[in-house]
């Protein structure tokens, strides 16, 4: 079984991740560490080298994963919305999308989210523009998912309720 966690950055995909595996007796990789063991900190190596050397480490990374099997994977924000990331989680596991209320995300990217290289630097109203516009873009993708879930309690819970929605699901095992 592969389950992918994907959503906005500071969705919570990280989080919920460890507890769905620990839950699930299922080994965690969260693709935005697997990168930093790589290359150190993400966003100086983004600002030297761009984001389109970044999204093809990042494929890179994933195409890994999709070897291995018994995972559950957190994503990176944009993981899923280049070339066709989406299509290969899809049919290689279950994906869930972490839907995180806008005002509760935007509280959560302002409290730990400003040193994300799409959003770095950003404050106020430039922040929030730059949030709605990179979530305008990619929810058609994250909403292709197999499974959406509200994302706005603790990470227990939100875990505890994929785990019990995958345990009724009738080909777990893709």
């Amino acid at each position: 079984m592969r389950v992918f966690l994907i959503g906005f950055m500071c969705s919570g995909k990280s989080h919920v991740g460890r507890e769905l595996a620990r839950g699930m007796g299922l080994r965690h990789m969260d693709i935005d560490r697997l990168i930093e063991q790589r290359i150190g900190p993400i966003t100086p190596w983004f600002q030297a080298n761009g984001e389109a050397a970044f999204r093809a480490l990042e494929r890179k990374v994933l195409l890994e994963l999709l070897e291995q099997d018994d995972l559950i994977i957190s994503t990176g924000g944009g993981t899923p919305c280049e070339g066709d990331n989406m299509l290969r989680m899809l049919k290689s596991g279950q994906v869930v999308f972490l839907d995180v209320p806008f005002g509760l995300l935007l509280d959560r990217i302002e409290r730990k989210g400003g040193d994300r290289p799409l959003l770095f630097g950003l404050k106020g109203e430039a922040l929030r523009t730059r949030v709605e516009n990179l979530l305008s873009e990619r929810m058609p993708i994250y909403k292709q998912a197999s499974m959406q879930v509200l994302a706005d309690v603790a990470p227990e819970a939100i875990a505890a309720r994929i785990q019990q929605a995958l345990q009724q699901e009738p080909n777990q095992d893709r």
